[in-house]
């Protein structure tokens, strides 16, 4: 990876509440030159353990809205930021990646995660291991991955993925697989990531559990800068080759860029400054935007960009700007 590494750009959706919403909203971001539309993967809906989370309600499962997408469309990618491990058996897992990535002709980016949220674990009655177990099943599931994305005879044998006698159907039209994200906010995870990943999503560091005022300030100018050195140091040699995705959760396009900065920052009690340099933040017009996406790949090396596809045509003069350049 280089500081000239070409920007691209995801949409990723929570609420479609429609078959109507959930095309347009994939035509509309394949339409405005977004590289690749992402959904997330969870599976509660509303009531307390949503709200313990305080997490944004996710109205449909990643799966099948991933492969409706891929029907619509025609170019854009289709990817999920990201499929927690513990939420799937790993052969119906890669199977289903890769039967998507078939039928929508090469377009699929594989993303895994070790899981974080507590109370949704709880509301659907699956085990919460510590943080190392997690991080250990979906580093198999990555491996795995791997094996069965290249095709082939399936021979995979470990804690917690054991596969054999059988082959890998189908086949993944994409030259060597699909690409794999990783995403994460903690040092391991984040090293494994540089390892293993051909794109490393920086996200919160989430160790709490839940969504709250500490995963909002790991993702500070300071943190962040931290976090790229965990996957420069599990990266190793083959840093260069890593592409770097982030979520610009807090973004709005104004031309009022200090009063909103000021109003956001006051909700989660960070001085304005901070709020404009947080990673995960993009705040004012659209040449403003451009010229901090420009210091933020030069500084970080951070080219790929998700917003929320509440913002997907505010933003999109910054995609037609910026978009493979």
């Amino acid at each position: 990876m280089s500081n000239n590494t070409p920007f691209r750009f995801g949409a990723q959706a929570f609420k479609p509440e429609s078959a109507t919403e959930w095309t347009e909203t994939a035509r509309k971001a394949e339409s405005l030159g977004y590289s690749t539309l992402h959904v997330a993967d969870h599976y509660f809906g509303d009531g307390p353990a949503l709200k313990e989370a305080s997490h944004p309600i996710q109205t449909v499962a990643a799966i099948p809205a991933m492969a409706a997408a891929a029907a619509v469309t025609d170019t854009i990618k289709i990817g999920s930021r990201v499929m927690c491990c513990d939420y799937h058996q790993p052969m119906v897992l890669m199977k289903s990646l890769a039967t998507i990535d078939l039928l929508s002709d090469g377009r699929l980016e594989a993303g895994f995660g070790a899981g974080w949220i507590t109370s949704e674990y709880d509301a659907m009655g699956i085990p919460w291991e510590r943080a190392g177990i997690r991080i250990a099943k979906m580093t198999e599931y990555i491996e795995f991955a791997r094996q069965f994305f290249a095709g082939g005879d399936l021979d995979f044998s470990g804690e917690f993925v054991n596969v054999h006698d059988t082959a890998a159907v189908p086949a993944c039209p994409q030259e060597g697989g699909p690409k794999i994200m990783v995403g994460g906010g903690a040092p391991k995870v984040l090293g494994i990531a540089g390892r293993l990943a051909d794109i490393v999503s920086v996200n919160f560091n989430n160790s709490a559990g839940k969504i709250g005022a500490a995963g909002v300030g790991s993702g500070t100018a300071e943190g962040t800068a931290d976090k790229i050195g965990w996957i420069r140091d599990g990266a190793g040699d083959r840093f260069d080759e890593v592409e770097i995705e982030i979520a610009a959760y807090f973004t709005t396009v104004t031309d009022q860029t200090a009063k909103t900065t000021e109003m956001m920052a006051g909700a989660f009690g960070m001085e304005p400054e901070a709020m404009a340099a947080h990673p995960h933040t993009l705040i004012g017009s659209v040449d403003e935007i451009i010229e901090t996406l420009q210091q933020r790949r030069e500084e970080y090396g951070i080219s790929y960009i998700t917003i929320g596809d509440t913002v997907i045509e505010d933003f999109a003069p910054v995609v037609a700007a910026l978009a493979g350049r």
